[in-house]
């Protein structure tokens, strides 16, 4: 009897949501307001992280810049105090390093307040072939792309937590759903983000703090420096992306509290293949799409006073 009233209310939530979903497919999702957030972004002196910090202080948001390269971190300030010169924040900070996280996060709560949006954006790539890859490259990647999210997860999320208000933002990539050669370290790394952000979600939905939101985004490759060189066999049905689009897309995914944003659609329908098909079906797909041969050109971002373009560590 016990096990027929727990199908009865499966089912009944099931057929909400799905109606839920239907519904918020053909009449787009109110859009929550984040005028008043302190939004903190990693890895904002360029790209994708530049502009959501535009973005987001067009829309009356405080702003607090994270980024390693002082240079371009000023130039991101300068852009965004164009609109605003008392809400733009900016802090030069190594996310591959604890002590410099929790230190530097620390100065944002004395002088801005708390974070109630996070936004991590910062992520370097490698881009070689595993056996040509340092222990420190590993290391650098693990550090940035996953490790950087739990440190600032553990420096901000307690005040969430507190105020049942905020929202988490991973920027991981579709590099964190299917494997891609050349992309060893890079793929375990964002793997794991995902896996870290996704499971915190859960934690935070079975603590009832229901205010506290999860998005996580899996683009394909950026046109940011970040993946210079990468190509691809068929550009209508996976293209490279422009930064842009992306910051758009990430915007309205925040705005609209979606868990996933994963695009393009060819990456689900890949993902979702995967799954479905043989192992020796997905292998010609990817062999007719190009995927395999997508890193053979990378050359990476390239700094101004390099005259070689080799395939590097690179911030995004």
């Amino acid at each position: 009897m016990e096990l027929l009233k727990e199908i009865i209310m499966f089912l009944g939530k099931f057929l909400y949501y799905f109606g839920e979903s239907v519904i918020y497919y053909i009449i787009p999702k109110p859009k929550k307001k984040v005028a008043g957030e302190i939004v903190l972004i990693t890895g904002a002196g360029s790209g994708l992280g530049r502009l959501l910090a535009l973005k987001f202080v067009r829309l009356g948001a405080t702003i607090v810049l994270w980024d390693i390269n002082q240079e371009s971190l000023a130039e991101t300030c300068r852009l965004a105090k164009e609109h605003s010169s008392e809400r733009v924040h900016a802090y030069t900070c190594d996310c591959s390093e604890r002590h410099d996280i929790y230190k530097v996060a620390e100065q944002v709560k004395r002088e801005v307040g708390d974070v109630t949006i996070l936004i991590n954006n910062a992520g370097v790539v490698t881009g070689k072939p595993f056996l040509e890859t340092s222990d420190e490259q590993v290391e650098k990647s693990f550090l940035v792309n996953t490790f950087a999210h739990i440190w600032t997860y553990k420096a901000f999320l307690p005040a969430m937590i507190a105020s049942n208000h905020g929202h988490l933002v991973c920027i991981s990539s579709a590099a964190g759903l299917i494997g891609i050669n050349g992309l060893g370290d890079y793929c375990a790394s964002k793997f794991a983000s995902f896996g870290f952000a996704e499971s915190i979600c859960f934690e935070l939905r079975k603590l009832k703090k229901h205010g506290v939101k999860t998005t996580i985004v899996c683009p394909y490759f950026i046109k940011t420096g970040m993946f210079n060189g990468c190509t691809t066999k068929f550009p209508r049905i996976l293209p490279l992306l422009e930064a842009e689009y992306i910051a758009e897309k990430t915007m309205n995914a925040i705005l609209e509290e979606q868990l996933y944003l994963i695009t393009p659609k060819m990456v689900l329908f890949a993902l979702l293949l995967k799954h479905m098909i043989s192992v020796k079906m997905t292998l010609a797909l990817g062999d007719f799409l190009g995927v395999f041969n997508s890193m053979d050109t990378f050359q990476g971002r390239v700094e101004k006073d390099e005259v070689q373009t080799v395939a590097k560590t690179t911030y995004q």
